[in-house]
């Protein structure tokens, strides 16, 4: 059918995604060898020193709940525990006041200790008073106390990721670029966050043990890493690049569709837009497939980007806009109820932009699909594998499909999910995140309260895909005394519930009426602060 099901594009989208509309809408590709199964690749030897390396944005880096906090289980960091690598697995750490730039999920929990599970009208300023209080002690701890500390690093991190970045980012910025934008921190009573918190977060990524180390770009310092090969034909056994989600993500965090212009390649101009256009993309990405053909790595996994109106930081209002479709008439945040929706005061994106978005997105992942078929295909041919990341989430998408049968496409299935999951009760789904006001959950599970960014365990569906990826790719894996472990490797998805505070027991102030959200995004304007990225 029609990639929209019925609807036109709004007219504010470039021609190509007008023209790329009228035709049906890309089928995911779920075998990760693209249809080119068999390469002869050169002779390998010996075990690369540096078994995962991944390159990306806040997905890769650890993001959850507004902000960069448990690394140590972002879903690089659980695969690396699943091939027994963790203890050499290197990734940089946030550990003061729940990370940068806010972690909703400990300001949550701190409101819902002091004043319960809701707020009567006699302490929402009390309450008012101790979020400010929090967010105040977490600027100064990051712009002026310990968290402001960058230590010396002479080795380079496996996990190279920054949230809020771009193509483009990836490609151009280093140490000494993001440390050349921190100036003189200024202590804000108003607006309570901190000053510079991509550029401090990225700090921690980039290796600073020299002066030609700060001049590196994520790729560069990979390639580093691929050079260290020892007794192998090379330095890194996985690459894994996860790029392109902020080249459309903004649309909705900011609910705004700016379309990229000429300028899209300058690091202080591109800000302004939202969501790329398919042209500008794929140019990008070719110089993204230049850097890692640079690079030294045995296997190499490229992931598609998500459709960005699934995550419920943005729900739809109302109904679909008719039987079939995929799409509802207005976009806006999950706190605003159907009837207290007006238009033309709450911020929103349309159903034709989403629709516009959407066929962007898709027009990115061909772009995607098609490099890893070029290097299967070449000569030499690359061991370069697909991670169709956007029909995964496609397949957990509550409202976009699964509860609406007359929306599902032909190739359409729901994602089974593993079984420690399935037992969940409620089982969890792409709704945002509920408590049931007893310290248990009513709803969600697999986006965390930033309504973005996954869950622990939703990480670990991540990780058990790309998996099953190396596996096809014959990367052994072991227990970590050296134990090669059969096959199917499964990731241990109990212990990612244990470790999952949101899944396990969610503060107990967010219930289904999501009023503490709404009154923290009208006086700490938390969804701007924590998702904004480039503030």
């Amino acid at each position: 059918m029609p990639a929209s099901g019925e609807i036109p594009v709004a007219d504010s989208a470039p021609q190509e995604v007008k023209d790329r509309s009228k035709k049906e809408a890309r089928t995911p590709q779920f075998d990760a060898t693209v249809g080119v199964p068999a390469i002869k690749v050169p002779k390998r030897s010996g075990t690369p020193k540096h078994r995962l390396v991944a390159i990306g944005d806040s997905l890769t880096h650890g993001f959850q709940s507004g902000a960069v906090f448990n690394t140590d289980i972002s879903y690089p960091a659980i695969i690396a525990y699943e091939l027994g690598w963790l203890d050499k697995f290197r990734y940089p750490r946030y550990s003061g006041y729940g990370g940068l730039p806010l972690n909703m999920e400990l300001l949550l929990r701190e409101l819902a200790d002091r004043f319960g599970a809701e707020l009567n009208l006699f302490e929402v300023p009390l309450a008012l008073f101790a979020a400010r209080s929090w967010m105040g002690k977490l600027e100064d701890y990051y712009e002026r106390g310990d968290g402001s500390h960058v230590p010396v690093t002479t080795g380079y991190n496996h996990a190279l990721a920054v949230y809020g970045w771009d193509l483009r980012d990836a490609l151009e910025k280093t140490y000494d670029t993001c440390a050349a934008r921190i100036g003189s921190p200024r202590d804000d009573l108003i607006h309570q966050i901190v000053q510079n918190h991509n550029d401090r977060a990225a700090l921690s990524v980039y290796p600073n043990g020299s002066d030609d180390d700060r001049k590196l770009t994520l790729f560069q310092a990979a390639a580093k890493l691929g050079d260290e090969k020892e007794d192998a034909e090379c330095g890194i056994e996985t690459l894994i690049v996860f790029l392109g989600a902020n080249n459309a993500l903004k649309c909705v965090t900011q609910l705004r569709v700016g379309w990229s212009g000429d300028d899209y390649r300058e690091l202080g101009k591109k800000e302004q837009y939202t969501v790329w256009q398919p042209t500008h993309f794929g140019a990008e990405f070719a110089e993204i497939v230049d850097e890692i053909k640079k690079i030294n790595a045995r296997h190499v996994i490229l992931c598609t980007v998500p459709h960005v109106t699934i995550p419920p930081i943005s729900r739809g209002i109302g109904t679909k806009i008719q039987p079939g479709s995929r799409y509802f008439p207005h976009y806006t945040r999950p706190w605003i109820r159907d009837e207290d929706f007006d238009p033309r005061q709450d911020k929103s994106i349309t159903g034709p932009e989403a629709f516009a978005v959407d066929v962007a997105i898709d027009m990115f992942n061909q772009t995607i699909e098609d490099a890893v078929r070029a290097a299967r295909k070449g000569n030499p041919a690359r061991d370069w594998y697909l991670l169709d990341a956007a029909g995964l989430l496609d397949r957990m998408a509550s409202r976009r499909f699964i509860t609406d049968p007359n929306a599902r496409p032909d190739w359409w299935t729901p994602y089974p999910l593993p079984p420690a999951l399935k037992a969940l009760q409620p089982v969890v789904d792409s709704r945002y995140l509920a408590s049931d006001g007893r310290g248990g959950r009513a709803a969600g599970g697999l986006f965390s309260l930033d309504g973005v960014h996954p869950t622990t365990v939703a990480y670990g569906i991540l990780a058990q895909e790309t998996i099953n990826i190396l596996r096809i790719a014959g990367v052994p894996f072991t227990t970590p005394n050296g134990t090669p472990r059969p096959d199917p490797v499964n990731v241990d998805f109990d212990r990612l519930i244990r470790l999952d505070t949101l899944v396990q027991r969610p503060p107990e102030n967010v219930t289904p009426t999501l009023d503490i959200l709404s009154w923290a995004d009208e006086k700490l304007d938390w969804a701007k602060r924590a998702l904004t990225f480039l503030s």
